[in-house]
């Protein structure tokens, strides 16, 4: 029984990531796929002083049941989202760590022409302290995101969906 995980950087409704998230969960194919839920408090240690939160702890379990993760990544500003960098400072404060070793596919999609590649260089560096097995075999990077997925939420762009299904057979090999 394999189990996916999906992360989303991006909280709003109708968000393109978590749109993308569930795009290479369907050509992943898991046999269980669960969609992380990161509305988190901001981190504080004095808030984690007084014990873990039940979301964080949620979200750890969600981590260490997965056997993969694809996590896709809005660029706010040239850099992931506050909200995604937030959700992995609360991670590292769990030990043992959730994500370490874990395999990771990183994507995303933007409104901007380049889709959000500063964005995933960002979160690159953002997960090497968690020592995750990172699955690069395609960079997929979705620009003009508001164009490229149909009602349904499906890839409408046939070399993204294509390089996205390479990617997850890539991240699905490493399991």
């Amino acid at each position: 029984m394999v189990r996916l995980l999906g992360i989303s950087g991006s909280l709003r409704a109708g968000s393109y990531n978590t749109k993308l998230v569930h795009e290479a969960a369907r050509l992943f194919a898991p046999d269980e796929f669960v969609l992380a839920d990161i509305r988190l408090p901001l981190y504080d240690a004095d808030l984690e002083a007084q014990g873990m939160p039940e979301e964080v702890t949620r979200l750890c379990d969600q981590i260490r049941a997965a056997h993969a993760i694809v996590i896709s990544t809005p660029e706010y500003n040239k850099n992931p989202p506050g909200v995604l960098k937030n959700a992995l400072d609360w991670i590292s404060r769990v030990h043992p760590v959730a994500l370490t070793g874990k395999p990771v596919a990183v994507v995303a999609a933007a409104a901007g022409y380049a889709g959000g590649q500063r964005s995933m260089a960002g979160l690159y560096l953002m997960l090497i302290p968690f020592k995750v097995r990172l699955v690069n075999a395609v960079e997929v990077t979705v620009g003009n995101a508001s164009d490229r997925f149909d009602a349904d939420g499906r890839l409408t762009d046939e070399l993204l969906a294509r390089n996205l299904g390479k990617q997850m057979e890539a991240l699905r090999a490493v399991i």
